[in-house]
């Protein structure tokens, strides 16, 4: 099992998770390099640059034991990941992880101290090998270091892995995380011809942010990518809209029970995808995941995932809950359901309903494995009341295949909740009248003697 992916993206967890001075540009930049700085003796280091405000005691006390994370109970104020646990799987790379930050200067190792004969936890403190001259020469000399430095000298087995890694950065890991707005990734040699990592700067910008109302809002994100492999700057611009949703009770996990509203962000790319030749992944947990679904919109929310971190939980119920709010955030970002205040924008307005009215795009209630979709015109919604009267019948083992021959189809039951109104209303979709209950009775004698029996 390959697990270098997630110490990497441990590093942009934590650098989002992290805080910022004010006025400061929040950046995360990686550098590797086959300089020995710390005398391990270690053939190649990679160094993590983070200008965050930087370690306090509370923090250090956390990395220095297991469950203490100072994280805890914060998922709700966006915390990504697990800062105690967290910082731990360094060590799937490194056996002695450096930390030099507001003032520390300490490192860890997996062999047991010979003072307390323990491993991992007990922390020493740096006095040279390396010291801030030989970190300020790695990173530049002319530049101020960023407050935090994080150096784990690499395991040799794991050295290709990570090179792998560095340079197979997705270009849109910036697209959903708030804080971070410049991340970079480059290797340094005294000969450059040993370079083997593409090196990588991406950026990001939000223009445009526009309130809908309370629940939801919507802002153009703007990314661009700088490779040395590519003379030229490449970019690409988002469409975003994200939208609150209530957590419903039947899809809480003890995971996330201190959530109450599920975040949703679909992102529209406004041109061609920003991805060095990979698969472009359609679903974020803040993070890319590998999953590619073909949309042309990107999903992100707080999924549960798989511990590769590759992959949601598909049949977890948080995240199904999540998924079940997709198409109602993919509608309202798109159908103009409230009218305007300039006349001729409603113009606009009205020729998108009469365009969608003309097509087959309501989707309608089929007990067959067929997918039915018919014109507003011919479908209609039920009361609450009748569902529950066919979910009864159903139950009882009733045939419900011939409840769209009444002369009108009747829209899917998962649609047809009060959370649609708005959109169902826009596209024209009315409720059946009582000459359709008249017809679905009298002409259905099994489905006439199953009602009056549930009373």
């Amino acid at each position: 099992m390959n697990y270098e992916p997630n110490v990497l993206k441990f590093t942009q967890q934590n650098a989002e998770d992290n805080e910022y001075p004010e006025g400061v540009n929040p950046s995360l930049e990686l550098i590797i390099t086959s300089e020995d700085i710390t005398g391990t003796g270690a053939p190649t280091t990679l160094l993590i640059f983070n200008n965050e405000k930087g370690f306090s005691s509370k923090n250090i006390d956390s990395i220095c034991s297991v469950g203490r994370s100072t994280k805890k109970g914060n998922r709700k104020r966006g915390y990504i990941g697990e800062k105690g646990i967290g910082f731990k799987s360094v060590f799937l790379i490194t056996a002695q992880p450096y930390i030099f930050s507001n003032g520390y200067q300490i490192r860890f190792n997996e062999e047991p101290c010979p003072h307390t004969n323990l491993g991992y936890i007990i922390p020493e403190w740096v006095e040279e090998n390396p010291t801030l001259a030989d970190i300020k020469r790695i990173y530049c000399s002319h530049a101020v270091l960023p407050t935090t430095t994080i150096i784990l000298p690499l395991k040799p087995d794991k050295i290709k892995a990570v090179k792998q890694q560095l340079s197979s950065i997705h270009p849109e890991v910036l697209l959903f995380l708030s804080k971070i707005k410049q991340f970079s990734v480059k290797e340094v040699n005294e000969d450059p011809s040993l370079n083997t990592v593409n090196a990588i700067s991406i950026s990001s910008e939000i223009n445009f942010v526009t309130r809908k109302n309370i629940d939801a809002d919507s802002y153009t994100l703007h990314l661009s990518t700088d490779e040395a492999s590519d003379v030229t700057e490449k970019e690409c611009g988002y469409y975003m809209w994200r939208q609150n949703f209530p957590v419903r009770k039947e899809n809480q996990v003890e995971r996330r029970l201190e959530v109450e509203e599920w975040v949703i962000t679909l992102a529209f790319p406004l041109g061609e995808r920003l991805n060095r030749g990979m698969s472009s992944p359609g679903v974020y947990a803040f993070l890319p995941t590998e999953m590619v679904t073909n949309f042309p919109f990107i999903i992100q929310a707080d999924f549960v995932l798989a511990s590769s971190r590759e992959t949601i939980l598909l049949d977890n119920k948080w995240n199904q809950g999540i998924l079940d709010c997709v198409p109602s955030a993919f509608v309202n970002a798109f159908l103009p359901v409230c009218s305007s205040s300039y006349p001729k924008l409603n113009a606009v307005r009205e020729w998108i309903k009469e365009k969608l009215r003309r097509e087959n795009i309501i989707p309608c209630q089929s007990y067959a494995d067929q997918k039915i979709f018919r014109k507003h015109c011919e479908v209609g919604r039920l009361t609450p009341s009748f569902w529950d009267i066919l979910k009864k019948g159903r139950q009882q083992g009733v045939s419900l295949h011939s409840l769209s021959f009444h002369g009108k189809y009747i829209l899917n039951s998962s649609f047809d909740t009060e959370e649609y109104d708005g959109v169902l209303n826009f596209l024209g979709v009315e409720p059946v009248n009582s000459e359709w209950y008249a017809k679905c009775i009298m002409e259905d004698e099994e489905f006439l003697s199953s009602a009056f029996s549930m009373g």
